[in-house]
């Protein structure tokens, strides 16, 4: 798999160093955009590596703090609603105990009501009715109360969690003011020197072409450190550290064509571009 992704990047690559010579040739009023050379390409491709590297380091810095705060943000905005969720529910059951005690209350009235009506009654008959609405209203005060404690005992264990949450709500807030203010002065540190680089790196990134941008892209998205570029080291590549042949090693040396290496993908580079490039940067 790692070698066909390889031979992909290998083709778009060298197919793009085939068009630009036909467009080289083909340009022949003096009035065009001087084409830039292989070799160029290859400075501009390490110089773009070299800068990504130095932004890399810089966020590297930064470690997984980026990553801690959001997770913190995250936990906190969920303890905030599962306590307003918490605190609906516990006023919810609230207006529930009040209704039943409402309803204990009614249920009493009518009771008394009923009471004083019997003391009134013309026959049995009329007696025995208002006897079976007061057992009535008597097992409706009794199932009011049952379901009111229902509803305390709902009442106090989501108290608890509620007190619990609270609590968790305020170690998590703290802990993201300790973690932000930790992140902050590393940003306030490392800020501008990034800013510069990526400045940088966006101009060096312009000169190259389209397809060259996009596979650069794909190399960097794909290699665990992020290398795209590298260069032959102890005749080997720098990025896998696969041994490279001889001729490819001199064909590597003539910078006339972009060549990557057969087994992880990356473009090489001899090792001379870096004094080369060291000098155009102290230029600029």
């Amino acid at each position: 798999m790692a070698k066909t992704k390889a031979s992909d990047t290998k083709l778009a690559v060298e197919n793009t160093a085939e068009e630009t010579k036909v467009t080289s040739k083909k340009s022949t009023p003096s009035s065009e955009k001087k084409e830039i050379s292989v070799e160029d390409k290859l400075r501009a491709l390490y110089r773009l590596q070299t800068i990504d590297s130095e932004i890399d380091r810089i966020r590297t810095i930064r470690g997984e703090l980026p990553l801690e705060v959001q997770d913190l943000e995250d936990e906190v905005v969920g303890l905030e609603t599962r306590i307003n969720n918490f605190t609906e529910e516990l006023n919810g059951l609230e207006d529930q105990v009040m209704a039943k005690k409402n309803q204990i209350k009614d249920s009493q009235a009518l009771i008394t009501k009923y009471e004083e009506q019997q003391g009134k009654v013309r026959n049995n008959r009329e007696y025995d009715s208002l006897t079976k609405e007061i057992e009535f209203q008597g097992l409706e005060i009794q199932l009011a109360e049952k379901k009111a404690k229902e509803f305390r005992v709902q009442i106090d264990q989501k108290s608890v969690f509620v007190d619990k949450a609270k609590g968790d709500l305020e170690e998590r807030k703290a802990d993201l003011a300790a973690k932000k203010a930790e992140l902050d002065d590393i940003v306030a540190e490392t800020q501008k020197d990034e800013e510069k680089l990526i400045t940088k790196s966006e101009a060096a990134y312009s000169i190259i072409e389209t397809r060259l941008q996009y596979a650069y892209k794909r190399l960097r998205s794909n290699a665990r450190n992020g290398l795209a570029v590298v260069t032959v080291q102890r005749d080997a590549c720098g990025g896998c550290f696969n041994q490279i042949p001889p001729q490819r090693q001199l064909d590597i040396r003539t910078r006339k064509k972009i060549i990557v290496c057969e087994y992880c993908g990356r473009i090489l580079v001899d090792p001379e571009i870096e004094t080369a490039d060291a000098a155009i940067e102290a230029v600029v």
